[in-house]
């Protein structure tokens, strides 16, 4: 084949643009490249010659050495066009006008129009989670995914209680309020994303809790393994925990164990989540074990500001004449040391809440034209933060604690701190026959107003109406549960119209009826 029916290739030159220029010469010259120059071969920019240079051989159809580069990296003479079947060597890709990495290059200015397209829209699903929510279609955010997360933990049946999961997002263990700042360089929060990500509140037990129930009946999950006796979550171990933080005799547990089998709440079928029965509902297993010791201790020292001193003069003058053998506890002396360490425990929980950094080290802004007036802001944020705390705390910013389960230790041999969990409940039990009964015969019910409707929240809480003792023991529970103290309240409500269920009929018909034996 000559080389007239040879087909000329059609060189692209990286790194320089050209246009077609037509020229009045002679047909041997119809076509010139800016930038060729008098005297240049055509067909060929200064940029190819120098990649091409390196091939010394003459052309087989016209003996000249010019050659060029094709697209797919062959070379070519520049004075006959002809194509040989030789190849660069690839050394440098920056250098090599490959196809291959054309498109690598123009799916990169593809991919940059669009980390740009959506620095005002958002992700792709942005606009519609910030649309209204319709009917049956349950959309993730930050606190589903913790309640996902909760899911997860309760299907392996892990020693962590839903309180555990919202103390360890407070303490910073796992990323909530700014998780985004852990999002690799390709996630950056833009648009309406920010409202989803940039949360400002933190979790609620009871709104967890509701997202917990709504995502295991969307997904429509099956029964959860059984809660048996020698789960952790179960109650007669659960309560054990609660006990040693609240600094509690150890002997309270039997005691517990017969109220749960009393009431029902053992039981596998109770304690086991099933998201497809017909009312699917989980167990708060933690407020659960909780609500147990308050009625336990309501059982032993009724806790109406009256019986539980008297209880603590016979414990104290007992154990200030046997000092030899196991003290009997004193609820006067426990309530003293609990009170105490709960004001110090409130007060750093506070002093962290005021000092916590609400703003991210990543400024976030819905456009790129907001970029440096977000950075300016939180730059002012920082600076004034500084100066505050150099003012206000020079001490050194104490490092984070690692995750824990408890939040009290206690230790015998104490005395700033004394220990209860050896103390003996001798002074309020009395054996009877076989058995051990309360020296207190007395009751009430925590019940004071009834719903008129078939449901569970059975009651209404107000401080007022209740007894300072009472009132202590469900704000102690509820700052270690991180709940409010009228959750807890509605629980041991629950439980007593288990118990008592002839007593919680007759003060259903007369509601100011607190008091009565038992």
């Amino acid at each position: 084949m000559g080389p007239c029916s040879r087909r000329r290739p059609e060189p692209k030159f990286q790194g320089c643009s050209f246009r077609r220029e037509v020229s009045s010469g002679s047909p041997g010259s119809d076509f010139r490249y800016p930038g060729n120059g008098p005297g240049r071969p055509l067909g060929a920019c200064g940029m190819e010659l120098e990649d091409a240079k390196e091939l010394k051989e003459r052309c087989a159809q016209c003996a000249a050495v010019s050659w060029g580069l094709t697209d797919e990296g062959k070379y070519y003479c520049t004075s006959c066009h002809n194509v040989t079947e030789r190849s660069k060597e690839v050394t440098n890709t920056d250098v090599i006008p490959n196809t291959k990495i054309k498109s690598i290059s123009r799916g990169l200015k593809r991919r940059s129009k669009l980390e740009a397209a959506s620095v005002c829209s958002g992700s792709l699903d942005g606009v519609e989670y910030s649309e209204r929510k319709e009917k049956g279609v349950v959309k993730m955010t930050v606190p589903r995914t913790l309640a996902l997360c909760y899911l997860s933990l309760l299907w392996q049946r892990e020693a962590v209680t839903l309180s555990d999961l919202l103390r360890f997002v407070e303490e910073d263990h796992i990323p909530y309020i700014k998780a985004f700042q852990n999002f690799p360089e390709e996630m950056k929060l833009y648009g309406r994303d920010k409202g989803i990500f940039a949360i400002e509140s933190w979790p609620d037990y009871e709104e967890i809790y509701k997202h917990t129930v709504e995502i295991a009946t969307f997904l429509d999950l099956p029964r959860f393994p059984d809660i048996t006796k020698d789960c952790f979550l179960h109650p007669n171990i659960l309560c054990v925990k609660y006990l040693m933080e609240a600094n509690l005799p150890d002997e309270m547990h039997g005691l517990i164990h017969q109220v749960t089998e009393m009431t029902g709440w053992g039981e596998v079928d109770s304690l086991t989540f099933d998201p497809i029965a017909k009312a699917a509902t989980t167990v708060k297993y933690d407020v659960l074990a909780v609500a147990l010791i308050v009625v336990v201790l309501k059982l032993l020292f009724l806790l109406d500001d009256s019986v539980e001193w008297s209880l603590s003069d016979l414990a104290e003058v007992n154990n200030e004449k046997n000092k030899t053998g196991k003290p009997w506890f004193s609820f006067r002396k426990w309530y003293h040391v609990m009170k105490r360490t709960l004001e110090e425990q409130r007060r750093k929980w506070e002093d962290a809440r005021a000092k916590y950094m609400w703003k991210s080290e990543k400024p976030l802004y819905h456009s790129h034209i907001d970029k440096p007036v977000a950075y300016k802001r939180r730059e002012v944020v920082v600076n004034l933060q500084k100066q505050f705390s150099t003012l206000l705390d020079p001490a050194p910013t104490v490092t984070k604690k690692s995750a824990a389960s408890f939040q009290l230790s206690w230790a015998e041999g104490d005395p700033g701190r004394p220990c209860f969990h050896s103390h003996s409940l001798g002074g309020v039990l009395l054996k009877k026959g076989q058995a051990l009964v309360t020296k207190n015969s007395l009751y009430w019910l925590s019940t004071q107003k009834f719903c008129r409707s078939y449901c569970k929240h059975v009651t209404t809480y107000e401080e007022s109406n209740f007894s300072l003792s009472y009132q202590f023991l469900l704000n102690l529970f509820a700052f270690l549960l991180r709940v409010k103290a009228a959750l807890l309240h509605d629980e041991v409500s629950l439980i007593e119209k288990k118990l008592f269920k002839k007593k919680y009929n007759e003060a259903k018909k007369n509601p100011r009826s607190r008091k009565g034996r038992r």
